[in-house]
C-alpha cells in the first residue's frame, strides 16, 4: 500500500482534494434536511478515512477541501466562500481543526506500530543468530554470513564484513552500543554513522576480542538510534562462542 502510494502521490492528493467535494455535494441536495452538525461529521469520516493512510499532505488536502466545499455548498449563502451564521463560522472552524488533528493522531499511530514492527524484527534477528548458535554443530562461515546480512539490513550498510583481527580500530562500538571516534564519544543522532571511515564491531566472549565485523555505511548518512546499535551489539557476541570454539 506505502509503496503503491508513494509511486501515484500526485493523483492520491488529487482523489484526497475531490472525494471531500464529492461528498459534500452530495450532502448539498439534502443540505434543508440536515444541520451543520451532521454535515461536519460526515466530512470528518472522510478526512479520516483519508488520513489512516498515514500521508501527511493528503490528510491536510483534505481537512482544507472539506473546510471550502462545506463553506461553498453547505452554509449560507450558497455557492460563496462568505458565511453569514457564525454558527455556521464555528463549525467551518472546527472542521479543519479537527481535521488537521485527525492527520496527527493517524500519523503518530503509524510511527508507533512502525517503531513496535522495528523492534519486532531486531528480536526475530536475534533470535535467529541464538538458534543457530544453539545448533549442534553451527558453522562458524554460515552464521557469520547470516548476521553479517542481518547487520546490513539493520543498520543499513554499504558493506560488512567479518576480520580475525582488528587493529587499533579508529571508530569503534562498544557494547553498551555508543560510539567512540579518535578516543572520544561521537554523537551518532548528531552526526550519523561515519561515511569516511570504517567502523568496528568487536566480536567478543567472555570480555575477550576474538574477532570483529567491519561496517561502511560511505554512501549517505545513517543515524541508527541506540537500541540498533545494541542490538548489532548482541548480533556480533552471538558470533564470539562458535568462532571461539572453531579456533579451538
Amino acid at each position: 500500500m506505502e509503496s503503491w502510494l508513494e509511486r501515484n502521490r500526485t493523483w492520491f492528493l488529487l482523489v484526497a482534494a475531490v472525494i471531500p467535494a464529492a461528498v459534500a455535494g452530495l450532502l448539498a441536495l439534502v443540505r434543508d434536511h440536515l444541520s451543520a452538525a451532521t454535515t461536519v461529521l460526515v466530512l470528518v469520516l472522510v478526512i479520516v478515512a483519508v488520513s489512516a493512510t498515514g500521508d501527511r499532505m493528503a490528510g491536510l488536502t483534505a481537512s482544507v477541501s472539506s473546510g471550502i466545499f462545506f463553506d461553498l455548498l453547505l452554509t449560507q449563502p450558497y455557492g460563496n466562500l462568505a458565511i453569514s451564521d457564525p454558527n455556521d463560522v464555528e463549525a467551518f472552524a472546527l472542521l479543519v481543526a479537527v481535521g488537521v488533528a485527525v492527520t496527527e493522531l493517524a500519523l503518530w499511530g503509524r510511527r508507533q506500530q512502525a517503531r513496535a514492527s522495528r523492534s519486532t524484527g531486531y528480536l526475530d534477528g536475534v533470535l535467529s543468530a541464538a538458534e543457530s548458535v544453539a545448533s549442534r554443530n553451527p558453522e562458524p562461515e554460515s552464521l557469520v554470513a547470516l548476521v553479517r546480512t542481518q547487520l546490513t539490513d539493520l543498520l543499513g550498510l554499504d558493506d560488512c564484513r567479518f576480520v580475525p583481527h582488528a587493529a587499533s580500530p579508529r571508530v569503534i562500538i562498544r557494547p553498551d552500543g555508543t560510539v567512540v571516534r579518535g578516543g572520544k564519544d561521537y554523537d551518532i543522532a548528531r552526526h550519523g554513522l561515519p561515511t569516511d571511515e570504517e567502523i568496528t564491531l568487536p566480536v567478543r566472549v567472555g570480555g575477550t576480542t576474538v574477532g570483529a565485523f567491519v561496517l561502511v555505511a560511505a554512501t549517505r548518512v545513517r543515524r541508527p538510534r541506540k537500541e540498533q546499535l545494541r542490538v548489532a551489539v548482541l548480533l556480533a557476541d552471538q558470533v564470539g562462542s562458535v568462532v571461539s570454539r572453531s579456533r579451538d
